[in-house]
């Protein structure tokens, strides 16, 4: 067999690859399952936001209560909607209800979870800790990839946005 270094080199660019979007990894706690949280890379200057699938495979609702995430005095639980040609960005001050036997999905211009006031420079590939609580399945620890793409929040700097 002759295997080129071409092949080789794509073979380890592919686990390299593989390797890096394992970090990010799916988080069971009760009947909730936390997949893929990831940070978008933010735009220097602008906010930036966290994102996850949540699956609740139990026979009861929960409720995501609160986010904390390293190195972010304040992570907000936020929902936003088009409201005509207006943005309207709201915090869920009561949480996210996760609903039994269903899936909701945090992501950019939905449900999301807003970094106010970071106190590091999140760059793509960086691993943050933090910790989702919900009401009944408790507190879990997870690990947040940070992920380049479109900028967070359409690279929004938030200078004078009213927020609910």
């Amino acid at each position: 067999m002759n295997i080129t270094t071409k092949t080789i080199a794509a073979i380890c660019l592919g686990f390299a690859m593989l390797m890096s979007t394992a970090n990010a990894q799916d988080v069971k706690v009760g009947s909730i399952t936390i997949h893929h949280p990831w940070i978008k890379q933010p735009v220097p200057g602008a906010v930036a936001a966290a994102y996850a699938t949540i699956e609740n495979t139990g026979k009861e609702d929960d409720t995501l209560l609160k986010v904390a995430v390293e190195g972010v005095a304040i992570a907000q639980i936020h929902d936003m909607k088009m409201q005509g040609d207006v943005m309207k960005m709201d915090e869920l001050k009561d949480g996210l209800a996760i609903p039994a036997g269903k899936t909701v999905e945090l992501k950019p211009n939905s449900f999301h979870i807003m970094l106010i006031k970071a106190t590091t420079t999140f760059k793509a590939g960086q691993e943050v800790k933090g910790t989702f609580t919900f009401a009944k399945a408790g507190a879990v620890d997870i690990s947040f990839e940070v992920e380049t793409g479109k900028p967070a929040m359409g690279g929004m700097k938030m200078n004078g946005m009213k927020m609910n």
